[in-house]
């Protein structure tokens, strides 16, 4: 499923216009993005929850070479699913 097939299914099942359905989707995406990049929590309840996590520097391998390389550290988005989501698809 695509971000635009969301916003049929949205535009669908509240009786709005594709473009305001649109709209919508695109916002909170962007809301989610943006708290993200703050390094905030997003919980959506009976959805799951959105959060960062750190990623230490380690050591890794050049597959073609196999040369040891230096990865750095960085920052990942993590999404841990709530009970009625685990629920939905088991």
């Amino acid at each position: 499923m695509k971000k635009s097939d969301i916003a049929a299914h949205v535009a669908n099942q509240a009786s709005l216009s594709r473009p305001v359905a649109d709209s919508a989707v695109n916002a909170v995406f962007s809301a989610i993005s943006d708290a993200l990049a703050r390094e905030e929590t997003v919980t959506i309840a009976g959805f799951g929850t959105f959060s960062t996590k750190r990623r230490p520097a380690r050591q890794g391998r050049n597959p073609r070479t196999g040369e040891s390389i230096t990865i750095s550290a960085s920052i990942v988005p993590s999404f841990k699913p709530g009970k009625t989501l685990r629920d939905a698809v088991n």
